[in-house]
């Protein structure tokens, strides 16, 4: 696929409904196969863990939170992780994917998110040997979910925990078989709820990252070894997902770029395996980084963008995401040619109404800013 095209620098003239290509970079359309994403700011996905019934169906909550990064005028808004099966879950208490309440449930967002204007992706998600803990809310426990409070056991590459969590039992063909086919029932699911997008979660150490990954997976059968060995897992679910979701609608892969641990997960194989995806039909390859080990990790302003940065070399559309919070910051990533889009999460969660501000402070007149009808009067100065 061609890269969308990016101007040198970010000195043009506030964008014009006439003339969508000019203007700063962040608030221009962007086309992946048959979808046309009114900007550039995306809402990266970010879990809630508020399906208080713990039955994976996402309720008012996830409407409000949602709805309100669209009429903010997100791009793009991606749901938290949504598991592919119960036991893939990350908490009890997380949405999912995985039967038809669920779909309908989601369904409805997806309508009122359109209405707002912005596209809607889901992330499909297997939380692996990250699975069956407790939710990370202050006051409540840590640590993996006992069988008998509701949690299950916990599946992996290999017998390997995650530190400070159960040990997973190792994955039988049987096994691999099953999520792969998860997988694409729920994106089918995904395209009968209306989303726009399917995000294949394979980052965070959740388990297609924790088959990639050398640390975690210790296999010697042909899910492991070499890289196209530790990658079979995540294609064989790709080529489920790209075969079940309609042509003309966009398939994005979160990857985490570095385990940030010598031995482990790197950038250079991030960028191999991006060029198998987009050869199997991936339209974005959305760049994060760590969360297979604990580790010492450089975080600070955009400390991830020099990895999307490398993926982005490869020629495939990228997005890059991690404390991208300022909007003069993230027109200069779009700028410098590091990346297509990017993704917002803490930056998003702090205030839902960041791309209205952004188009502000890059000069673009309130006319232009993706304000919905009803907020033009709390509207920038209009100058």
């Amino acid at each position: 696929m061609p890269m969308p095209a990016l101007a040198p620098d970010s000195t043009a003239p506030p964008a014009s409904p006439e003339d969508p290509e000019s203007g700063p970079l962040l608030l221009r359309p962007i086309t992946l196969r048959g979808l046309t994403v009114r900007n550039r700011i995306w809402l990266a996905p970010m879990c809630q863990y508020s399906c208080e019934a713990r039955d994976g169906v996402p309720t008012d909550w996830h409407l409000v939170h949602l709805g309100a990064r669209a009429s903010g005028g997100f791009g793009l808004v991606l749901t938290e992780a949504a598991a592919v099966s119960p036991e893939g879950r990350i908490s009890p208490h997380d949405a999912g994917l995985w039967d038809d309440a669920q779909r309908d449930a989601w369904a409805r967002i997806v309508d009122f998110l359109h209405a707002q204007g912005s596209a809607a992706g889901v992330q499909l998600a297997h939380a692996g040997r990250k699975a069956s803990t407790h939710r990370p809310f202050v006051g409540e426990p840590t640590g993996s979910v006992a069988p008998e409070d509701g949690g299950w056991e916990t599946i992996g590459p290999s017998a390997v925990p995650f530190e400070g969590l159960a040990t997973p039992r190792a994955m039988t063909q049987e096994d691999i078989d099953r999520v792969v086919t998860a997988f694409a029932d729920s994106a089918r699911r995904a395209d009968e709820a209306g989303f726009d997008v399917v995000e294949v979660h394979g980052a965070h150490g959740y388990l297609l990252h924790e088959f990639l990954s050398p640390l975690s997976n210790e296999r010697t059968d042909g899910y492991g070894g070499d890289l196209a060995g530790r990658a079979r897992m995540l294609l064989e679910v790709v080529d489920a997902v790209r075969e079940v979701w309609p042509e003309h609608k966009p398939l994005l892969v979160r990857l985490s770029g570095t385990d940030w641990t010598d031995g482990g997960w790197d950038v250079e194989q991030t960028a191999t395996l991006t060029g198998w995806l987009a050869e199997r039909g991936v339209d974005l390859v959305d760049v994060s980084s760590g969360g297979n080990v604990l580790a010492d990790i450089p975080v600070g302003p955009g400390y991830q963008v020099p990895l999307a940065a490398r993926v982005h070399e490869t020629g495939v559309p990228t997005g890059a995401v991690g404390l991208i919070t300022d909007p003069a910051q993230a027109e200069q990533v779009l700028a410098a040619g590091s990346a297509d889009v990017v993704l917002l999460a803490r930056a998003g969660l702090r205030e839902p109404a960041w791309p209205q501000r952004a188009a502000h402070e890059l000069g673009v007149g309130w006319r232009e800013a993706p304000y919905p009808l009803q907020h033009t009067r709390g509207a920038w100065p209009r100058g």
